[in-house]
């Protein structure tokens, strides 16, 4: 009950507290908001990091699931060898997710 009266009471009359209230909580976002979009910078630079440092032999998989071998690298496309048969695809290299066996650890 106490609490509901605070509400109303902070809702109707405004005053100093109110102010406080709605600076911290203002604060508060501004906060979160950095933290969010600081952890989404260092996500994004560790990708693409990651597609920097790709290499002819390195095992990847794509966004869409694609599992392959990397055979050429271009400036933004490299090409995947994808089965036994030899099937190459051509990909962008923002669609690469993650490297599954780098190529020097696959000749160890």
């Amino acid at each position: 009950m106490n609490a509901l009266f605070f509400l109303t009471d902070t809702a109707a009359g405004g005053g100093m507290g109110s102010m406080i209230t709605m600076g911290l909580l203002l604060v508060v976002m501004i906060a979160m908001f950095w933290f969010t979009s600081r952890s989404n910078k260092k996500q994004e630079k560790q990708a693409q990091d990651m597609r920097d440092s790709l290499q002819v032999g390195d095992e990847i998989t794509t966004i869409g699931g694609i599992i392959g071998k990397i055979v050429s690298i271009k400036e933004e496309t490299l090409v995947l060898e994808t089965s036994h048969d030899r099937t190459r695809i051509r990909i962008l290299k923002t669609a690469v997710s993650r490297v599954d066996v780098k190529a020097e650890d696959a000749q160890n």
